[in-house]
């Protein structure tokens, strides 16, 4: 689907003019997206004319699924997308798909959830301790859904929940969840890519505006996925999110915007143009305390972005979450655009994908912590982001003090209390937080047909 701005719209919606324009090598681009909330930045700086502003002349293209996406990208139809952070990485190590992709810019923070079909729901809620209000206590374990799974496998059913790719932050964040609890989400090998080696919960790809649908069809009994599509089961009455990413890992990385490193190397004055106008589309999602918020969530409800009603968008980009119809509670941080140094490429949160790859296999051999390291380097790049940054800075469009310019790349340690498990995560010592974690490969150890050996 193609989102193009008239010139005259462009003239009436560019904000202010930068103080030198970039001599760019390529000024038209066309931008691939998924119809989800965190698509925001790519959105606001069209609409904004935070493109424009650089000399860019862009086209917005939603995308089927998440495999089209990245085929778009490698191949050159796309000249970028916002991606799963998990697709650079994978693509560069050669799980799946192989190319050497990019990232100069990190998308958000946190904006998943959980959510279960209402019978899991009643069934899951006797296990649920409650507030004085009556109401379920958060942040809901997995603990209180593993009766439920059980009951499914004593009557021969398979207790079977969506995520929307195998290297999906969603599929990480609900492997998390579950593993946190005691259940097991299974294994892949470099012989069976179904992720379902000795799962206790079966899980599978759902494309996100689908998960509603499948979920009310009964194919699936929960998933997880980014919004508006845990709130639009809320919406249709047909389930009920459990929790959220933030719950799971306080502010923890979502989206990226992924280039190839040949595009970064043959259009890098494009490429910075492009960190610059995303970058000022994230200041404008959360400067005064997300003020624009109701007007981004205008802009992502037409038909060529996101598409869901305002009201179900709103429900999650203001700062609110629904879980059980009527029970709203207060969720400032569930959409993080540009706090906390969100639109920084941290090497720590690069670290983090490549090391649930290999708690489930997905990296089927031990790699050393200097490995991780390295390709977090190939991937993530700061370099170009602060560049990007410090022009804007220079050009009086961004404050000096909101970017971390000393930054080794590596976050402080995530604290046990951020984590729903009470592990710390420390992105420096990869191995060693693969071996605190109870369930999941570790140190040497592989998996050979469906057992796990070493």
């Amino acid at each position: 689907m193609k989102h193009l701005m008239s010139a005259a719209v462009a003239v009436l919606t560019a904000t202010s003019a930068p103080a030198q324009m970039l001599d760019l090598e390529k000024d038209e681009l066309t931008f691939g997206f998924i119809k989800l909330t965190d698509m925001a930045p790519l959105a606001v700086a069209y609409e904004q004319g935070y493109f424009l502003d650089e000399g860019l002349f862009v086209t917005l293209e939603a995308q089927a699924n998440w495999k089209v996406l990245l085929d778009g990208v490698i191949d050159g139809q796309l000249d970028g997308a916002h991606m799963l952070a998990g697709q650079p990485l994978a693509a560069t190590i050669g799980f799946g798909t192989e190319a050497h992709i990019i990232t100069p810019f990190s998308m958000d923070l946190n904006g998943n959830g959980i959510t279960v079909s209402n019978e899991v729901w009643e069934m899951m809620k006797p296990n649920i301790p409650t507030m004085d209000d009556g109401r379920p206590q958060h942040p809901i374990s997995a603990e209180a859904l593993a009766p439920v799974v059980e009951q499914f496998n004593s009557e021969g059913k398979s207790f079977n929940m969506g995520m929307v790719f195998p290297v999906s932050t969603h599929n990480y964040e609900l492997r998390y969840w579950l593993a946190a609890g005691g259940l097991h989400p299974g294994f892949y090998s470099p012989q069976d890519i179904t992720g379902q080696i000795g799962a206790d919960v079966l899980l599978s790809v759902t494309p996100p505006p689908q998960m509603p649908a499948t979920l009310e069809a009964g194919t699936i009994h929960g998933y997880c996925v980014g919004e508006p599509w845990n709130q639009q089961a809320v919406f249709k009455g047909i389930g009920v999110p459990v929790i959220t990413d933030y719950q799971i890992w306080k502010n923890n990385p979502e989206k990226v915007f992924g280039i190839t490193a040949d595009f970064a190397e043959q259009y890098p004055n494009t490429t910075l143009a492009v960190t610059k106008a995303l970058i000022r589309a994230a200041i404008w999602l959360d400067e005064n305390d997300n003020a624009n918020r109701m007007a981004a969530v205008e802009m992502l409800a037409r038909p060529e972005y996101v598409g869901a009603d305002a009201e179900v968008i709103a429900n999650s980009m203001t700062g609110t979450f629904e879980y059980e119809k009527g029970d709203i509670r207060e969720v400032p941080d569930f959409n993080v655009f540009f706090r906390y140094n969100a639109t920084y490429p941290f090497y720590s949160d690069a670290v983090w994908y490549l090391t649930q790859m290999r708690r489930w296999g997905q990296i089927a051999e031990p790699k050393t912590d200097a490995w991780y390291d390295e390709v977090a380097r190939d991937v993530y790049k700061p370099e170009i982001y602060l560049e990007a940054a410090r022009l804007l800075v220079d050009e009086g469009l961004a404050n000096e003090a909101d970017f971390p310019w000393d930054s080794d790349g590596y976050k402080a340690a995530t604290p046990s209390e951020d984590i729903i498990d009470g592990i710390p995560y420390d992105g420096r010592a990869p191995n060693a937080y693969l071996d605190s974690l109870p369930i999941g490969l570790k140190g040497e150890q592989i998996i050979v047909g469906s057992e796990v050996q070493g």
